[in-house]
């Protein structure tokens, strides 16, 4: 049983991680955590090449351990078309981030709910596993079987209502103006 919630607490918090990378209201390092780069060959995360610090609330800096690397990341955030255009600036890179609109913040909350509904499904999927291996246990008495889907469902719920508060969370945090 621990193991599936384990499993269930990996996937609330990859919806927290997904989370994460939407803008809100201030900026967030983790919004350039996705974005790669090409280096020496390989395609390398932003974090790994750089430091990324958010010195206001509505802009990042991006401060590579390479000075030679500068044009790269910039090439890498404006091919990444997350609506930010970075300007270079000596030895580093701001990327200034604009006000949201109305628009763009209901659009920022289907993005959230879409990664929530993701989340439980995932949550759904391991309950399903679990439920499938208490039922082809054929040791275990009907009550005992019983039981253990019971525990299983009260997970399920348990995690779900745990993604749900997130959510309603960041949607408050994104609908904020």
């Amino acid at each position: 049983m621990s193991e599936y919630e384990e499993k269930m607490q990996k996937a609330v918090e990859s919806t927290e991680r997904e989370f994460s990378k939407i803008r809100a209201g201030q900026a967030s390092p983790a919004i350039l955590s996705d974005i790669r780069v090409d280096y020496y060959g390989t395609s390398t995360p932003i974090a790994q090449l750089a430091k990324i610090s958010a010195p206001e609330p509505r802009m990042l800096l991006v401060s590579p351990w390479e000075r030679s690397l500068l044009a790269d990341i910039d090439k890498a955030i404006l091919a990444a078309n997350i609506g930010v255009s970075p300007i270079l600036d000596g030895d580093s890179i701001r990327v200034s981030l604009p006000i949201l609109t109305t628009e763009r913040r209901q659009e920022l909350v289907k993005v959230a709910r879409k990664h929530a509904e993701d989340g439980r499904i995932a949550i759904r999927n391991i309950r399903r596993e679990a439920n499938d291996n208490v039922k082809k246990q054929k040791d275990l008495a009907e009550d005992e079987s019983k039981k253990q889907q019971d525990d299983i469902q009260k997970a399920t719920d348990k995690y779900i209502a745990l993604i749900d508060k997130i959510l309603q969370e960041k949607e408050s945090d994104i609908l904020k103006v």
